[in-house]
């Protein structure tokens, strides 16, 4: 049996091209990254696999899917092997999908991308403004601030 299934987060956006001729199919290609459970030293902490994706499957891939967002796919392992312009013979390994869905809600993917985004901005060194957001949600506004607010 040849199953695989895999939750992982997309390191791009999926890539689609259509096959030529008379009736076009849409081909998705992208990467998973895929956390390892067991993290050694020195190595990295992640396997990024090659996926692709047929027909409809790539077209909802092309629709919905962004880079960074958590995946689940289910497939099979598909080996090949070309020669390339060097004339040196390169094999490949890739997980045909069957199936793909979201495996975490847009809200959390968004909050992801926000936590991701500021803590990008804490280690370049960025100062936030003095307007911060509190434990409430809402913004506070800092004290000496004259000008009349837009509602009564």
């Amino acid at each position: 049996m040849n199953k695989v299934i895999l939750i992982g987060r997309l390191t791009r956006d999926p890539e689609v091209r259509y096959s030529a001729g008379e009736n076009a199919t849409a081909i998705a290609r992208y990467t998973l990254a895929v956390d390892r459970k067991y993290k050694q030293e020195g190595q990295q902490n992640a396997d990024f696999i090659q996926c692709i994706a047929f027909g409809k499957s790539a077209e909802f891939a092309e629709k919905y899917f962004r880079k960074g967002m958590k995946i689940a796919i289910t497939g099979r392992i598909q080996t090949g092997s070309y020669t390339n312009k060097e004339g040196q013979k390169v094999y490949t390994t890739d997980v045909v999908i069957e199936e793909q869905e979201f495996a975490e809600s847009k809200n959390a993917s968004g909050a992801d991308r926000e936590a991701r985004d500021e803590a990008a901005l804490k280690q370049s060194g960025y100062k936030q403004s003095s307007m911060t957001t509190g434990d409430d949600g809402f913004m506070h506004i800092p004290d000496g601030i004259d000008e009349e607010l837009p509602f009564n």
